[in-house]
């Protein structure tokens, strides 16, 4: 559980940092994060802590409390050095990822954040929950066994599951050390050190059968230096084959969309009896489509092919059962 402990000290100093208007004094973060620690225990862990932050981007200023005297050192993160500068889009790519920002909150880190601000309210500390736009998490992740692996890399765990493979009906159960979860042409996998066939391996997480299973301790083995997990899916992933998808585009939008259609049949009739759609043919992987029509909104209808329609409509039903369930 170490490394589990350490992801929610990192997520607990990155909010506390950021959400303070001041510098939060040495003896304070390690009195509400580091409780109970040695005094050679808490410098060790906060100096180690404080590196993996910035060695990821994060820009931790170190100043005093009163400008006048120099008193103990205190630490703090500026939201507006954090956050990404303003990024002008064309209308057609902001189009593109419209919904696709707003879709999903990963459950398990939105409750990170949630206790970690709880946390620190109960201690008395003045949080500018504002702040905490910068590090919401805005990708789509509704595999129901993606919380098992993205926990298993961090405990370095051995995970049990049942897969079926593309093209058969057979569910075979694998054994497999996760070194990490990537995102790959739309779908998630997990990569790493299959037991089983004693070589590394990817693993569709859309495809695992029921609920992946922990096995065995944790730190039960390590992650090769240097590894690449996007470079190992890019490679490992099976290449998709075109699939021919026919769209209704209402007139206006999809510009994206357009510019690598086969045909545009125009003044089509639309779901809203409305002559104002046109019908596109593609003919490209349907991976990652997904995606991208749901970032048009209600602007793109999918037609064909029917696996592509039943994805995005549930996907949609997903993410509206989610706000209705944050607004009760």
């Amino acid at each position: 559980m170490a490394a589990v402990r350490k992801s929610e000290r990192l997520m607990n100093l990155l909010i506390m940092l950021l959400v303070q208007r001041h510098f939060v004094p040495k003896q304070r973060i390690r009195s509400i994060l580091y409780p109970g620690s040695t005094d050679d225990a808490f410098e060790k862990m906060f100096e180690r802590d404080k590196e993996e932050l910035r060695s990821l981007g994060v820009p931790i200023e170190v100043g005093h409390m009163d400008a006048y005297f120099d008193d103990e050192p205190g630490y703090r993160i500026q939201p507006e050095q954090l956050g990404l500068p303003a990024i002008e889009l064309e209308a057609d790519e902001a189009a593109v990822i419209g919904l696709v920002t707003r879709v999903w909150q990963h459950a398990r880190l939105a409750e990170a954040t949630t206790d970690a601000v709880r946390k620190l309210s109960a201690a008395g500390i003045d949080v500018d929950v504002s702040a905490l736009d910068i590090v919401e998490p805005r990708l789509s992740a509704d595999e129901p066994s993606f919380d098992v692996f993205w926990e298993a890399t961090q405990e370095r765990c051995e995970v049990e599951f049942d897969y079926r493979t593309a093209g058969s009906a057979e569910t075979i159960t694998r054994h497999l050390q996760p070194w990490g979860v990537a995102r790959h042409s739309g779908r998630w996998y997990v990569v790493g050190h299959d037991t089983d066939r004693g070589e590394e391996r990817v693993f569709r997480l859309s495809r695992v059968q029921g609920q992946a299973r922990r096995r065995g301790p944790a730190a039960a083995y390590d992650v090769p230096p240097g590894t690449d997990l996007q470079a190992l899916t890019r490679r490992l992933a099976p290449t998709p084959a075109p699939e021919q998808a026919v769209l209704l585009v209402r007139r206006g939008a999809g510009h994206l969309l357009r510019r690598g259609a086969d045909s545009i049949e125009t003044d089509v009739v639309g779901p809203d009896d409305a002559t104002t759609w046109d019908r596109l043919v593609l003919t490209r992987s349907s991976l990652g489509l997904a995606d991208e029509v749901l970032g048009h909104g209600s602007a793109v209808v999918v037609e064909e092919p029917l696996d592509l329609r039943a994805e995005v409509v549930a996907r949609l039903r997903t993410t509206l059962e989610t706000a209705a369930g944050e607004r009760r």
